[in-house]
């Protein structure tokens, strides 16, 4: 049988995920010989053997992939002129152009859960076990190749022991960089109040001190994390007062599924994507919409489980927790352990932490299901940075907007969007997406060739892309807000061509000026028209009526020709002088401001202490009905206007069914 020599640049997530050790095994299988290395662009397998046997090998390769490995490209040559390989190696990583990726952090798997509570094992309840199938990946990188002296791992030398598993074909630790045990890797440490270490074991203090009812900075893989009994409302009600978190919902952890299911409905889609590697937060219907309201308002509570070794063995005793992102409200997740101490002096009673440094800080991911389908309210720890596919070949930085800030960059028909961020709304903020964009750039190899950012003039995003575009001499294009909606929600669909966009939100700048947020969009990815959009709101006071909705309430009802002080009394007075000077009162075609000023209308939410308060009660309030509201639509200079004034002079009418009510609303739009 003829022998031939084979050469496979392999693209993909490919580093970190066991797949030189899987490769290893799988020429053998073949009878196959050759080498394998890292390299920036991924790996590089060179084979030597017989025809068939080489090509069954390549064709079955991606099918019989690890776990946590994608293969997005195979570049093959094969060619008559052997080497003469004797055996396989694994060889030295190189360096070079910067074309490889970079797998999320995974929950630990089932081996090595299995392992850290199994009393014969040399890492019984070690907190930091992993293998290649498992662990922190992305938040640990500092550099590529994928190498643990370009990870924080590089100050804890192996022992004996792992150095052998390390080098072990056989081991499930073979080559995973994060590989240590209690004699060579982190430790936990536990510090009270004052940040000073507590003798004793860290895990057992940590314990204590939350089951007394106190509150506990946890590091996790991203970062810290505040936690309390979630069964004590005591101990809740006082992390909002130091977290400065009135109202909006806390995440709780779960010790398992059966601890979920005793607060929650759980559907089968959602059980698998809980319980996924991945290990996001999932919004999940509470089992009774009125209970655990110090947890949530409103009737959705969101969960996850845990998904490091620390949180197993913290869990142990403890299956229901408040695990809620340290940090101040309005900044980023804090993750370095000085800032920790530093700036959750006031809050946190203790602080279960390790010596092992996060590189990159990643927040909690955030999702729902509906109808089968997984959606993303906010794309952070499991996902991040995993690429997405675009059609885009050139190298493109992409700014967002400010809520929710993220960024994006792109070369070769791949997005590689960031973690999130937080709200782009001050410079700390501002310096750690500054940070998030050079490490991004750094470690995918790209200078932007283009820069884009959100229309809006006064967004920190916008400026930061202004600035660097006039420093590095880069072409920088403005992209409307609500297009960059729909052209978004074409690319997740694959379509092409014009359609037919419905965006619905908050606010976005509008190519008129003035602030749009419910519009009709016709058009394609290069261009768009303002088919439709609704009656304009006037915002008595500007920004203040997004936190006092009832401003939007006493608008919503002026412009019916309701009066509204039998409704909102004497906190409809000012709103009512400001409309009547028309002064400081800016318009708006808002979705979200329409939401909020029905909430309070009907009575449901007249302040909101976080962004889309009044609208989620107004969603938990509603009874089932079949019910509409009257309404128009007019035709203005060619655009359809929906107007909401006669519908509000309805909803004004029957508040006093405000369940009925709530559903009629949304029933009509």
């Amino acid at each position: 049988m003829k022998k031939v020599h084979a050469d496979l640049s392999i693209n993909g997530i490919v580093q970190g995920v066991g797949f030189r050790p899987f490769i290893h095994k799988r020429v053998s299988s073949f009878c196959l010989s050759g080498r394998i290395r890292n390299t920036s662009f991924g790996v590089f397998l060179s084979l030597e053997g017989e025809r068939e046997r080489v090509d069954e090998f390549i064709k079955t390769l991606r099918r019989d992939a690890p776990p946590l490995a994608e293969i997005y490209e195979i570049k093959t040559e094969i060619s008559d002129t052997l080497l003469g390989y004797d055996g396989f190696a694994i060889e030295e990583s190189e360096a070079g152009e910067r074309k490889t990726f970079i797998s999320p952090d995974m929950a630990v798997c089932d081996d090595c859960l299995s392992e850290l509570f199994d009393k014969s094992d040399r890492r019984y309840r070690y907190p930091f076990i992993n293998c290649t199938n498992c662990g922190p990946r992305f938040t640990i990188t500092r550099d590529i190749p994928y190498d643990r002296k370009n990870t924080t791992m590089d100050v804890f030398p192996m022992c004996t022991s792992c150095a052998e598993e390390y080098s072990d074909i056989e081991s499930r630790r073979y080559h995973a960089q994060p590989d240590a045990c209690a004699e060579c890797g982190p430790r936990l440490i536990f510090l009270d109040g004052e940040g000073c270490e507590v003798a004793g074991d860290a895990r057992d203090t940590a314990a204590e001190l939350l089951r007394g009812g106190g509150i506990c900075a946890i590091k996790g893989l991203g970062g810290y994390h505040l936690a309390c009994r979630a069964d004590v409302e005591a101990s809740v009600r006082e992390l909002r007062v130091r977290k400065r978190r009135d109202e909006k919902p806390f995440a709780v952890m779960c010790r398992d599924m059966e601890t979920v299911r005793k607060i929650a409905e759980v559907s089968p889609d959602e059980e698998r994507l809980l319980s996924s590697q991945r290990r996001p937060i999932v919004l999940l219907s509470k089992r009774d919409k009125n209970s655990y309201k110090y947890l949530s308002e409103n009737a959705y509570i969101g969960v996850m489980l845990p998904y490091t070794p620390v949180h197993h063995l913290l869990m142990e005793t403890l299956p229901f927790l408040v695990m809620t992102s340290a940090n101040i409200s309005e900044l980023p997740i804090i993750y370095k352990d000085d800032e920790a101490r530093e700036k959750l002096f006031s809050v946190a009673d203790g602080y279960l932490s390790n010596n092992r440094e996060i590189f990159t800080r990643c927040d909690d991911s955030l999702m729902w299901v509906f109808e089968g389908h997984e959606y993303f309210a906010r794309r952070s720890r499991g996902y991040a940075p995993l690429p997405v596919s675009v059609g885009a070949k050139k190298k493109i930085l992409a700014c967002g907007a400010e809520q929710k800030a993220s960024f994006a960059v792109s070369r070769d028909g791949m997005a590689f969007p960031s973690a999130h961020i937080g709200d782009l709304k001050n410079l700390e903020t501002l310096s750690c997406y500054s940070e998030q964009i050079a490490h991004f750039e750094k470690i995918f190899d790209i200078k932007p060739e283009v820069l884009v950012c959100d229309m809006h003039p006064d967004y920190l995003s916008g400026e930061y892309a202004r600035e660097r575009a006039k420093r590095d001499g880069i072409p920088l294009v403005g992209v409307y807000h609500h297009h960059a909606h729909m052209a978004s929600c074409m690319a997740d669909n694959n379509l092409e061509g014009d359609c037919l966009g419905i965006i619905w939100d908050g606010t976005g700048y509008g190519a008129d000026g003035t602030s749009w947020g419910a519009e009709i969009l016709y058009g394609g990815y290069e261009k768009f028209e303002r088919v439709g959009t609704m009656e304009k709101i006037a915002l008595p006071g500007g920004d203040i009526a997004t936190k006092e909705v009832s401003r939007i309430g006493v608008s919503l009802l002026k412009a019916s020709g309701v009066s509204s002080e039998g409704v909102f009394g004497e906190a409809a007075l000012l709103p009512e002088k400001m409309l009547a000077a028309g002064v400081n009162c800016p318009s708006v075609s808002s979705m979200g401001r329409l939401f909020d000023g029905v909430s309070a209308i009907l009575g449901i939410c007249e302040r909101a202490s976080f962004e889309g308060q009044a609208a989620t009660l107004l969603e938990a309030a509603a009874e089932e009905t079949e019910k509409l509201c009257p309404y128009e639509i007019r035709k203005e200079n060619g655009v359809y206007v929906f107007d909401w004034r006669e519908m509000i002079k309805n909803l004004a009418e029957e508040r006093d069914e405000a369940p009925l009510s709530a559903s009629a609303f949304m029933n009509t739009l």
